[in-house]
């Protein structure tokens, strides 16, 4: 990912603009014409790269959807803030914020560019193997990106818009799929030719890891397999990855949240992420977590806290638990100094111990985490999802098929230092979800959407650290909060063709 992090300023018009308001006006200094690029391998790859460009963006995978998983049951706010209180109550004044629209725009950004990527790679003459690798990539990055915005604002009645190779460059606004069915067909399509171009992980030269690969599309065919309900196709995808992924648990589950362990056999796909520089690149997410000014040590925002419902979700003995959560009276390492754990700043009075690590060493600035402390990304590559996860979707397509799952849950369980249990139930499995994958871009709060359950958990209070209640429950209408609003500004600018999700 090195190259990936210095984009070029040599970029064809189409690959910039593609992310670009209709209405820019300026042309970026020493920007060849589009006429004289996409003719070398070079421009090639160039023109990839360009695709990863938007994930250093705050709200990319530091916030933006962060604040919708920061919905659930497992985390409190942080730190008051109106906008960030309204996402958490499902208080339509939010979607003219700041906080989620940003992530829209990028998103389609790198469909945009992808697009570019597969509409101009075919015709230039390069390496074979080179041609189809960035096309996988390509194919992979648009799937993902309308995964990820089909399941936060898609449903039976709109799909998110879909900007097709031939419409990439149309001026007109493109409205809604017909519903996220057809979303679903299309990201399908996309995922497949991916894992057909693409190679494994372990093809991939070091100076390349973070780049899509075959099983990174396996483990997203199947996730949305188990989001749309098809379980035999979420398994088959998940024994994909099982049966050919070269995958495997790491004998600790806390080794899975150290840098070190990036690229281990656990690694799928992450948000990839590094210090160096002026302000670092990727994920600011483990910085958004850290108590607010850090102890005086480091900016951190305070935000996203866990709540004691996630805390008691864990069975006593498993060790999972305190490699999440930072309680009071914890010992944790930071700055090379051992210090007690407690806040000043929490709402519940706990914190996400999962990103810590990059914090704990003498003289991390820089080395383990950014000089910057206004984009505070870390050495830590943050899991977007995991081989854990692929095993525990595994075995909830097998219990919604009337299988056994023990096998897959157990695993988990046993990972965790807790005992195997026999006829596992889907009780099991979702408590096995929450603890294994909190904090994590698996999403409890879809979970909880997807299963049934958000409406009875959201009635309920949260609770902090000494049993007060840090949150007040809340309405959750499924027919309407089922699917976030559409950022207003999409809206606007498309003069009304892209239409609003019903009673936002």
């Amino acid at each position: 990912m090195k190259k990936i992090k210095y984009i070029a300023s040599v970029l064809s018009i189409s690959v910039l603009f593609a992310a670009c308001s209709k209405n820019l006006d300026i042309t970026p200094s020493g920007v060849v014409s589009e006429g004289n690029f996409w003719k070398t391998e070079s421009d090639a790859q160039l023109g990839a790269n360009a695709m990863y460009e938007p994930f250093d963006g705050e709200e990319f995978y530091g916030r933006g959807y962060m604040w919708f998983i920061n919905a659930s049951d497992d985390m409190v706010t942080g730190r008051i803030n109106t906008n960030a209180d309204a996402i958490k109550n499902f208080n339509r004044t939010y979607y003219s914020s700041g906080y989620t629209t940003g992530q829209w725009d990028m998103r389609y950004s790198v469909i945009r560019r992808a697009n570019d990527v597969i509409n101009k790679i075919p015709a230039i003459s390069m390496d074979g193997t080179l041609k189809n690798r960035l096309l996988g990539e390509a194919y992979f990055l648009s799937g993902l990106m309308y995964f990820q915005l089909a399941y936060q604002y898609a449903d039976d009645r709109a799909g998110v818009p879909i900007i097709t190779r031939e419409n990439n460059n149309d001026p007109n606004p493109t409205p809604r799929a017909a519903n996220i069915a057809a979303n679903y067909t299309y990201i399908e399509s996309e995922f497949k030719k991916a894992a057909n171009l693409l190679p494994y992980f372990d093809q991939l030269a070091p100076a390349d890891y973070g780049r899509a690969h075959k099983v990174a599309a396996w483990a997203y065919l199947s996730k949305m397999y188990l989001y749309k309900k098809e379980w035999a196709n979420a398994e088959k995808y998940a024994d994909s990855v099982v049966n050919q992924g070269k995958r495997a648990l790491l004998s600790n589950y806390a080794d899975v949240f150290k840098a070190a362990n990036n690229y281990s056999t656990e690694y799928i796909w992450s948000a990839t992420s590094t210090a160096k520089g002026t302000s670092g690149w990727g994920s600011i997410l483990p910085g958004v977590m850290l108590e607010n000014k850090g102890w005086g040590f480091y900016n951190g925002w305070g935000y996203y806290q866990p709540t004691k419902e996630l805390y008691d979700a864990f069975e006593s003995g498993d060790k999972r638990r305190e490699a999440t959560i930072l309680k009071p009276g914890d010992k944790f390492m930071y700055f090379g100094t051992e210090r007690v754990y407690s806040s000043v700043n929490s709402l519940s009075g706990y914190q996400f111990n999962k990103y810590m690590e990059p914090f704990s060493y003498a003289n991390p600035v820089s080395a383990e985490i950014s000089a910057n402390g206004d984009h505070p990304t870390t050495n830590l590559n943050v899991p977007l999802i995991r081989y854990a996860e692929v095993i525990l979707i595994k075995a909830e397509a097998e219990l919604m098929q009337n299988k056994n799952a023990d096998k897959e849950i157990n695993m988990i369980r046993n990972r965790a230092g807790l005992a195997s249990i026999q006829n596992a139930t889907l009780a099991e499995l979702k408590n096995q979800r929450r603890c294994e994958l909190a904090g994590e871009w698996a999403d409890r709060h879809r979970d909880l959407i997807r299963w049934g359950d958000a409406q009875a958990a959201y009635a309920k209070p949260l609770h902090a650290y000494n049993g007060t209640v840090a949150w007040p429950a809340r309405t959750f209408d499924p027919v309407i909060n089922a699917v976030w609003a559409v950022p207003q500004t999409e809206i606007d600018r498309s003069n009304g063709v892209i239409k609003q999700n019903a009673g936002w």
